[in-house]
C-alpha cells in the first residue's frame, strides 16, 4: 500500500516565532532598533524645542537673510557688509572649498613625490623623506598653521620695503610674485579684449571667456572619448589600434590655445602703488599658511599610503619590467603605481576628508571660511547657535558625501574587474 506524502504546509504564525524562527528574528530586532532610534530623535528634538521656548526663542532660519553686517577680507564674489548673513556665509563656504580643494592637490602631489622618494635607494635622500613624515604627522596641525602663519607675519618684509632705486626685498618669480607680511601679491589673468560677462543677479556674474574655454574643455573631453571609442571599434575589428594620442592632444589642447590667442589673455603682475601692491591678487596670509600647513601635515600621512599601496605590489611586477628593459621610473610610472592605486585610493579618501574638515581651524589665523563666519561672526552677532551649528553640520556632512562618492567612483574604474 503505497502513501501520497504531500510536502508539509508552514506552521500556522504565532508571535513567538518573531523571536524563535530565524526567517522573522532579524527583522524583528531591526524594527525594534529603528522604533527605538526614532524614539530617541523623537525625544532630543522635542526637548530641544522645549529649552528654546522656556528661553523665548524659536528654531528657525530668518536671520540668514538679516544684515550681516561686518566685512569679510578674501571674498572670491562680490560681498559688502550690507549683504545678509546668507551670501556671507556662501562667501565662507566657496573660502573653504578653495582652500580645501587646492589642499588636496597639492598633498596628493608633494604625498606620491615623498612616499616614492622613501623607497630610494639613496640612503640619504629616502632618510630626509623619513624625517619629514615624522616630523609633520606627528606635530598638531594646528602648531603648524601657527609656526608657519608666524613665519609669514614676522619674518616676511612689508609692502613698502619693495620701495625705491635699491629696494630692502625684491619680487620672485620672474618679478611676479611678491611675499609681504600682509599678504601674498601674485599675478592675476588679464585680456586684452575681454567679451564681456553674463549677468545671473544677485551680482553673480560669469565672464564669456571662462564659459568658453568650459566649453572648449567640456567638448574636447566629449571629442576625445568618441575617438577612443572608434579606435576601439576599430582594433575590435581588425585587431590594430590606430593612433590617437595626437588627436586626442589636438581637440584637448588647439581650442583653448586658439581661445588665448583670440581674447589675448596673459599674466598682468602686480606693482606697487603707494604702500600697496595693486594689479594683482592679494592673497591673504592666512590663506596661504593654512594651505601650506595643511598640504604639508597631509602629505605626510598620504606618503605613507603611497609608500604602503607601492610595498603591497609583488616584487615580481618589478622584475618583469625590468626584464622587458623598462627603467626604473618607467617601471614605477606605468607598473607599480597603476597597481598601487587600488590599495592607496580608500585611505586616501579619509586623508581628504580630514583636510577639508580640517580647514575649519583658519579661524586661529583669521581665514573666514564657514567656520568663521557662519559658525563664528554670524552665531555671536544672530544669537542663533543651533542653527548655525545644524547648518554647519549638514554643510560639512555634504561636502563630505561628495568628496566620499566622486572618490568612490574613481576607486570603482581602478579595481580589478573579475571575469
Amino acid at each position: 500500500m503505497m502513501t501520497d506524502v504531500s510536502a508539509s504546509a508552514d506552521p500556522p504564525f504565532r508571535l513567538s516565532m518573531l523571536v524563535n524562527d530565524r526567517r522573522y528574528r532579524s527583522l524583528t530586532f531591526q524594527v525594534i532598533v529603528f522604533i527605538l532610534v526614532m524614539a530617541g530623535l523623537w525625544w532630543l528634538i522635542d526637548n530641544t524645542v522645549r529649552n528654546l521656548a522656556l528661553m523665548g526663542k524659536s528654531f528657525n532660519f530668518g536671520f540668514l537673510f538679516q544684515r550681516a553686517g561686518y566685512d569679510i577680507p578674501q571674498t572670491p564674489i562680490p560681498y559688502t557688509s550690507d549683504d545678509t548673513h546668507l551670501r556671507a556665509a556662501a562667501v565662507g563656504l566657496l573660502n573653504t572649498l578653495i582652500v580645501s580643494i587646492l589642499g588636496c592637490i597639492a598633498a596628493t602631489v608633494l604625498g606620491v613625490i615623498v612616499g616614492v622618494a622613501r623607497l630610494s635607494r639613496n640612503w640619504l635622500f629616502a632618510r630626509l623623506m623619513t624625517i619629514f613624515v615624522e616630523i609633520f604627522r606627528n606635530m598638531p596641525l594646528l602648531l603648524w598653521i601657527l609656526i608657519i602663519y608666524a613665519i609669514f607675519t614676522e619674518i616676511l618684509p612689508p609692502p613698502n620695503a619693495y620701495r625705491g632705486e635699491n629696494p630692502a626685498a625684491s619680487m620672485i618669480l620672474f618679478d611676479h610674485v611678491a611675499l609681504t607680511n600682509r599678504y601674498t601679491s601674485i599675478p592675476t589673468l588679464a585680456m586684452t579684449h575681454d567679451p564681456g560677462s553674463l549677468d545671473l543677479g544677485a551680482r553673480v556674474t560669469f565672464n564669456w571667456a571662462t564659459i568658453a574655454f568650459v566649453v572648449a574643455l567640456v567638448g574636447g573631453w566629449f571629442l576625445r572619448r568618441v575617438l577612443l571609442s572608434h579606435a576601439q571599434s576599430v582594433q575590435d575589428r581588425t585587431g590594430e589600434r590606430p593612433l590617437t594620442w595626437w588627436r586626442s592632444l589636438a581637440v584637448m589642447v588647439l581650442p583653448s590655445l586658439f581661445l588665448i590667442w583670440y581674447f589675448g589673455l596673459h599674466l598682468k603682475a602686480p606693482t606697487l602703488q603707494g604702500f600697496n601692491f595693486t594689479g594683482g591678487l592679494n592673497v591673504s596670509n592666512g590663506l596661504v599658511a593654512l594651505w601650506l600647513a595643511l598640504t604639508l601635515y597631509t602629505a605626510a600621512f598620504i606618503a605613507e599610503i603611497v609608500r604602503a599601496g607601492i610595498l603591497a605590489v609583488s616584487r615580481g611586477q618589478s622584475e618583469a619590467a625590468f626584464a622587458l628593459g623598462l627603467r626604473p621610473n618607467r617601471t614605477m610610472s606605468l607598473v607599480i603605481l597603476p597597481q598601487a592605486l587600488r590599495v592607496i585610493i580608500p585611505p586616501l579618501i579619509s586623508q581628504y576628508l580630514n583636510l577639508t574638515k580640517n580647514s575649519s581651524l583658519a579661524i586661529a589665523v583669521g581665514y573666514m571660511d564657514l567656520r568663521g563666519t557662519l559658525g563664528g561672526t554670524t552665531l555671536n552677532q544672530t544669537g542663533r547657535e543651533l542653527e548655525a551649528i545644524v547648518l554647519m553640520m549638514l554643510t560639512y556632512l555634504v561636502l563630505s558625501l561628495i568628496i566620499s562618492a566622486a572618490m568612490n567612483v574613481f576607486n570603482a574604474r581602478v579595481k580589478l574587474k573579475e571575469r
